[in-house]
């Protein structure tokens, strides 16, 4: 296990917690099996700690339009360009495991181009890319070219969303230098025994 920091801002032990942030990360501990370490970093500030997350599971947590597998992808590939490796590392574990697929996260945070995925899932990441790296220059042509993959309205601002939104947990998560867990490198690679 890795002994560096979690985050370059002190992170907060979790009896000194407002009840409301330490009963969902210890939530999250039960059903993870352990803490990440987004959670502890961002705890630091309640009130932010409060808005992140409410607007996470907002656009990550849906059961209806995009796939949380397609969500995911959304959060590795424009994760991947936005240089964060907390996010594509804990969000590719997530994403191999959502699309039982351990190849597509390496795949989709490297070149998306090149990975094992749908013709309408590049359309969507090509959309993402766009909103992430030169949202300014998104237009109409962008909006028809997801419409003829089938994609609706709340569909595409899912994928913008999830895309604007990660840029800025990729800039939160550089700026304080979060470590991925440790756990998150070998999650979903190889099937369970």
């Amino acid at each position: 296990m890795s002994e560096q920091a979690i985050s370059r801002f002190p992170v907060p032990e979790l009896k000194d917690l407002p009840d409301d942030i330490r009963e969902k990360i210890l939530a999250v501990q039960d059903k993870a099996g352990f803490v990440p370490n987004v959670f502890l970093t961002l705890a630091h500030r309640p009130d932010e700690f409060r808005a992140f997350f409410a607007y996470h599971d907002a656009l990550m947590e849906k059961n209806e339009g995009l796939t949380k597998a397609e969500r995911e992808m959304i959060v590795v590939a424009t994760s991947g360009a936005n240089n964060c490796l907390y996010c594509v590392v804990a969000h590719g574990a997530i994403l191999r495991i959502r699309a039982k697929n351990p190849r597509v996260a390496d795949q989709v945070a490297t070149n998306y181009r090149k990975a094992e995925i749908t013709p309408r899932q590049r359309a969507m990441l090509d959309f993402a890319m766009k909103v992430a790296l030169e949202a300014a220059a998104v237009e109409e042509a962008d909006f028809a070219a997801l419409r003829e993959h089938g994609f609706g309205e709340a569909d595409i601002w899912d994928i913008g969303a999830i895309a604007a939104f990660f840029a800025l947990s990729n800039r939160l998560a550089n700026m304080t230098s979060m470590r991925p867990n440790d756990e998150f490198y070998l999650m979903g690679r190889l099937p369970k025994v």
